[in-house]
């Protein structure tokens, strides 16, 4: 057995499903044991697609995909995706070859040669590792799905020498090694408790870390009898509609006045980071009241603010013990307070909301189980804050963290992978599709009905807007798009260029009547006319 033989029955055995990559000359070993293994391979046409696939992938299912990434070139590419799914906390397996080892950090001139290449994936992985012992590849894969199920995720990068990739390995019996993330230590939870308890206004704040604990989310909050805000990253995980949910709406005047006059407030599994709480970029979210953390990574209890009481535990362990410490809920209007606050937000009302209201109602009345993953584009702002979802995992995007361009379409088509009985929007701006047109292909490749949704305003209006604001010449920001009818029948998809809500979703029942992706053209100007 080789060690790339190994790696690939060791993925297997760990769960791994799905491997996203591009064959070259120095990945192939990986593709000899790829071919007698039950992982499904995914072609994408750029190392970044299969760095976003495998993010949509992680997100949409809660469970890690690998990625096979050829030297030099191959781990540059995929760079941006690992940068994005660090920033985001979603687990990804990025497996690189390297040159062989006696020419490393040599400078020889080989073929892909990168110096460095695991220090300079290091600043976008959670860990960097060279496997120069074949025989160590279990104790780091067991080192990387530690991380994975029991600390806060991110990307682990693994790279193996040439000369290891093909070594030969002992086969002995793959034995995964299976951890369990942290428990809250009993006497914290006993002081919060008492906190909570004792608290005539509380608040919580719910982060993507509590995505795979909705029942025990709502059961915290509703024993409380507390507003929350549910992160960009944590939308769903109240359900549909909660009268006690007040979405990803901190960075907003009436919700911050609610935050600051929160006696007690608890924060679980949320880096409590600009993304999420200050998108106006002012410092001006402020928590006066006691604040008592929940978090997987020891590390993040310490930054962005200051705790009172933190508490290092998995977050739905956390939720669930709090609320049998707690007494039954004394009735302090949380359902009022968080009404209050809508209305006073009245945010369909919204100047800079409304043409993106009926783009909502109709996704929720066309496709109401779908997922929805978004680029940086208008629609998906406004969407963080108007959109309601079901459950969790159910709506994500690039409009946070990082924050890059092109990570709709590859995500959308990573998460159709991860829930294939699952309806799937990409939705995406003509700026940001056109970093990744390459991914139609792909879209073509597996037969999966994705709608992708272009919002085209003929360039980048969230820049010209801030530009405007700014008294800026608007200068690199009017692009000319492509034909996008003639790309979908190039790339064999279906389409429709619509300009109202009606049409739309028109076009989004029909998604489901045959398997290739639909192409739904959005005229902006058209669509506000209309409204």
């Amino acid at each position: 057995m080789t060690c790339a033989q190994r790696l690939i029955q060791l993925l297997e055995a760990y769960g791994v499903d799905t491997a996203f990559g591009i064959p070259g000359v120095h990945t192939i070993e990986l593709y000899r044991a790829l071919g007698e293994s039950r992982l499904r391979h995914v072609t994408p046409r750029h190392e970044q697609g299969a760095g976003f696939m495998a993010d949509g992938h992680a997100r949409a299912s809660g469970k890690p995909a690998a990625c096979f990434i050829i030297t030099g070139p191959g781990m540059t590419n995929i760079a941006t995706a690992m940068g994005q799914a660090l920033a985001d906390s979603v687990p990804m397996l990025v497996i690189s070859s390297v040159n062989q080892r006696a020419s490393l950090g040599r400078g020889q001139g080989r073929l892909h040669e990168m110096p460095h290449q695991r220090e300079t994936l290091a600043g976008v992985s959670v860990f960097s590792h060279t496997l120069h012992d074949p025989e160590a590849l279990p104790e780091v894969l067991a080192r990387a799905f530690s991380i994975f199920d029991s600390a806060r995720p991110g990307p682990v990068h693994i790279e193996i020498p040439l000369d290891v990739m093909g070594a030969p390995v002992s086969d002995a019996p793959v034995t995964p090694t299976r951890t369990y993330p942290p428990a809250p230590a009993p006497e914290a939870l006993t002081k919060a408790a008492e906190w909570l308890g004792a608290a005539a206004r509380p608040l919580v704040l719910l982060g993507g870390g509590t995505a795979d604990a909705p029942d025990a989310a709502r059961a915290l909050v509703e024993r409380l009898d507390a507003p929350a805000f549910t992160t960009i990253n944590a939308k769903g995980v109240l359900g549909l509609d909660h009268p006690l949910d007040l979405g990803a709406t901190a960075s907003l005047p009436a919700a911050r006045r609610l935050a600051r006059e929160a006696d007690v407030v608890l924060a679980i599994g949320t880096e409590l980071g600009e993304t999420d709480y200050d998108l106006v970029f002012d410092g001006g979210f402020v928590l006066d009241g006691r604040l008592i953390r929940v978090d997987i990574d020891p590390q993040q209890l310490g930054r962005n603010q200051a705790a009172d009481l933190a508490l290092l535990a998995e977050a739905g362990q956390a939720m669930t013990a709090l609320t049998e410490r707690l007494p039954e809920s004394a009735g302090r209007d949380g359902a009022a307070r968080a009404e209050a606050v809508h209305r006073e937000l009245a945010l369909a009302e919204d100047p800079e909301l409304v043409p993106y209201a009926p783009l909502f109602t109709t996704l929720r009345q066309a496709l109401p189980e779908a997922i929805v993953v978004g680029d940086s584009t208008g629609p998906v702002y406004a969407g963080n804050f108007l959109a309601s979802l079901p459950a969790p995992r159910r709506w994500f995007n690039a409009a946070t963290g990082f924050g890059t361009l092109g990570y709709g379409l590859p995500a959308a088509l990573g998460a159709a992978l991860a829930c294939p009985d699952r309806p799937v929007v990409a939705l995406v701006g003509d700026g940001g599709l056109q970093f990744v047109l390459g991914e139609l292909g792909t879209a073509r490749d597996l037969g999966r009905p994705v709608a992708v949704v272009i919002w085209n305003n003929d360039g980048y209006d969230e820049i010209r807007r801030y530009m405007a604001a700014s008294e800026i010449p608007k200068l690199g920001v009017d692009l000319a798009a492509p034909d996008f009818q003639a790309l979908a029948q190039a790339f064999a998809c279906r389409y429709r260029r619509i300009a109202d809500p009606a049409t739309l979703g028109e076009a989004l029942s029909s998604l489901n009547d045959t398997t290739s992706p639909l192409i739904v053209e959005v005229d902006a100007a058209g669509w506000a006319d209309s409204l």
